[in-house]
């Protein structure tokens, strides 16, 4: 079921995407309302289970290797479970996601240098049942509200 959210919940909830630290005070002038109503909607929002917990978020420069890339994979039905197997073994598979359209998943990745990562699609575009793999080198992120 997907709680009622109106305007002020989703900006605080951006807001605390962006920066989960950003002080109540901060985001009371942001937002535009009082300190203490920031407070209380936090805490319904956490009561509601809407925010699940709060995390930490690495620089990705300091300890994230250098290359990632966006990987569109068209399989054939029969041979994906063997697939979805075999990214999961794989230490740079970031995410893998069931997408709709003319492909049939999204694979991220991050590889220490361009080397690994064109060695490591020609692999997987040699196993059993991919069709088809088209890449997209990521070269900066200009918004990342990754908690989602």
């Amino acid at each position: 079921m997907k709680p009622d959210l109106d305007e002020i919940d989703d900006k605080i909830l951006a807001l605390l995407m962006d920066n989960a630290r950003l002080p109540v005070t901060s985001i009371a002038k942001l937002v535009g309302i009082a300190r203490t109503t920031v407070i209380a909607r936090i805490a319904a929002l956490e009561k509601r289970g809407v925010i699940a917990g709060y995390g930490l978020k690495l620089n990705q420069k300091m300890v994230q290797p250098a290359v990632r890339a966006y990987v569109g994979l068209s399989v054939e039905a029969r041979y994906a479970a063997g697939l979805i197997k075999y990214l999961q073994q794989l230490p740079e598979t970031e995410t893998l996601c069931a997408v709709s359209g003319a492909i049939d998943y999204m694979l991220t990745l991050r590889c220490s240098n361009t080397e690994t990562l064109d060695k490591l699609l020609d692999q997987i575009g040699a196993l059993d049942g991919v069709r088809q793999t088209s890449t997209s080198i990521i070269l900066s992120k200009r918004i990342d509200r990754g908690a989602l």
